[in-house]
């Protein structure tokens, strides 16, 4: 990739793009730039048909600290109307990466603070170091966790999330995989070899399939009922079952060889 951030690093290797944020010296905080950034480099990474994986991570001490303080300091005496716009801003970024094509993963150490949330939230798979910290803490500063609700109540349910809001309280790897707000929570010396082997699980599934994967997840989840999906499911594996991606895949399982796509 091209493309020149400033506020995070992109770079690709071996069918995985990592997106990292890069703000190192204010612990990867966010502004509107970021935000920006991050909905053009996933747009971007998401074109790539060499790309397999995404993994977003943060250079650094941590992975992201919340939202920048000089950045709320502006946005503190902002019109409803501007305010609107940089909220808008920021739910289509979560929204980018929710929707994003390609399996995505979120490896997440030392503090995720209030907005940063949304984002490991927003990814289909979080893992992260045991130590490190997680707060939903807006409401200590008198504001709501909104624009990552969505993403954040998908992940840890109704009552979860009524626990980790309304307390704003802190807690470390271990108690966020009990919340599942990540998948897993390892030591550090585990959680690079489990992120290599996760890769490699995903890379030997269909790139196509897993697209297809993530889009029926999304219907089932978010705009279908159970009736209209049956018709909706059926079609698409018929579909699928026709595709050259799932005859190649079919007939490698009958043959006992490699599909085409892990040669």
């Amino acid at each position: 990739m091209k493309t020149n951030y400033t506020t995070l690093e992109v770079t690709t290797t071996d069918q995985t793009a990592t997106i990292w944020l890069n703000r190192p010296e204010i612990r990867n905080a966010f502004n509107e730039v970021m935000i920006s950034e991050l909905i053009q480099a996933f747009n971007e990474v998401s074109a790539l048909d060499e790309v397999r994986a995404v993994i977003l991570r943060g250079r650094g001490k941590s992975f992201c600290a919340g939202a920048d303080l000089n950045w709320m300091r502006d946005v503190a005496n902002y019109s409803y109307e501007q305010n609107y716009k940089e909220s808008l801003q920021l739910s289509d970024c979560f929204y980018t990466i929710y929707n994003c094509p390609k399996p995505t993963i979120a490896v997440v150490h030392g503090a995720a603070i209030g907005g940063a949330n949304g984002l490991l939230s927003a990814c289909d798979i979080a893992v992260c170091d045991d130590d490190t910290v997680f707060s939903l803490s807006e409401v200590k500063i008198g504001i709501v966790p909104a624009c990552i609700s969505p993403y954040v109540i998908k992940r840890v349910g109704e009552y979860g999330a009524k626990e980790l809001m309304l307390t704003g309280k802190r807690i470390e790897g271990k108690e966020a995989e009990h919340y599942r707000l990540v998948n897993k929570s390892l030591s550090d010396i585990e959680l690079e070899p489990y992120l290599s082997d996760l890769v490699v699980l995903l890379k030997s599934s269909g790139p196509k399939a897993m697209t297809q994967c993530k889009t029926l997840i999304d219907q089932v989840s978010n705009k279908i009922t159970l009736t209209e999906a049956l018709s909706y499911t059926a079609k698409m594996i018929a579909e699928i079952r026709a595709s050259e991606e799932g005859q190649e895949g079919m007939a490698a399982f009958l043959e006992k060889r490699k599909a085409g796509w892990n040669n």
